[in-house]
């Protein structure tokens, strides 16, 4: 059984392969045409689809997954193993559940935080009774160099180095040391918050530079880069269980 699963974020359009429950492979879209899709489609021949999309996507691509595979579009009202017992759940991005239902899929029975590393920083909390109770979203790296650049007169836009000094030495460096370490003592402090008030539970991070702000974190955590992928596979499955 091959599986195929989108994620269409704010910034890339990307999807994986599942063969099975094994994760065989990702790829990121040129863009949302219906012929991109189905060069996709064709490329793997999937028996099943899924789609999470937090934007504006062509709204044709659906049909044509639809008719070629078993096909689920990521919603609120998905049947999902977790329940959100938020006061407007219908506004939780598709994202976020998929990350969750990763956790409890991956560990079930058990506290999970995961944080997901994307265009914005997104606290996720599903506690060992899988109801996802809330979380927090800060900026991500990229909208802080940014806002950096636009609200500011002299500060130019800078980029990512992931060898900068603690103390820097120009504005480049500066920004990069202010940024980057900012995020992570964030990460951290957040993490710290959690333990607080809840005894033991998982730490998850996912998303493009989990390798960098792993390696800067005291807080122990499962560092998993197709976390969302695994969720939207486990949903996949959830959402096409034999109808008893």
């Amino acid at each position: 059984m091959t599986t195929l699963c989108f994620d269409f974020g704010n910034t890339r359009l990307k999807y994986a392969v599942f063969v099975n429950r094994d994760f065989a492979g990702e790829g990121v879209l040129q863009n949302d045409s219906v012929e991109e899709i189905e060069r996709v489609v064709e490329k793997y021949q999937p028996q099943r689809s899924i789609l999470s999309s937090v934007i504006d996507h062509n709204v044709g691509i659906e049909e044509v997954l639809a008719d070629s595979t078993a096909f689920h579009k990521l919603s609120y009202d998905s049947k999902l193993p977790v329940t959100s017992p938020v006061g407007k759940p219908h506004t939780i991005g598709a994202d976020r559940l998929a990350m969750v239902v990763a956790a409890v899929d991956l560990f079930p029975r058990q506290h999970n935080l995961v944080i997901g590393l994307g265009t914005c920083i997104t606290y996720n909390f599903v506690n060992k009774y899988s109801e996802f109770i809330g979380g927090s979203i800060s900026p991500g790296m990229e909208m802080r160099f940014k806002s950096l650049q636009y609200y500011t007169a002299k500060l130019p836009l800078v980029e990512a180095d992931w060898n900068f000094p603690l103390l820097g030495y120009d504005t480049k460096t500066n920004i990069q040391s202010g940024v980057i370490a900012g995020m992570a003592k964030e990460i951290d402090g957040i993490i710290d918050l959690y333990k607080e008030k809840f005894v033991n539970f998982n730490v998850h991070l996912t998303g493009g530079d989990i390798g960098v702000f792993g390696a800067l974190l005291k807080n122990k955590i499962f560092a998993d880069p197709s976390l969302i992928y695994k969720g939207l596979y486990a949903i996949s499955e959830y959402n096409h269980e034999p109808k008893t």
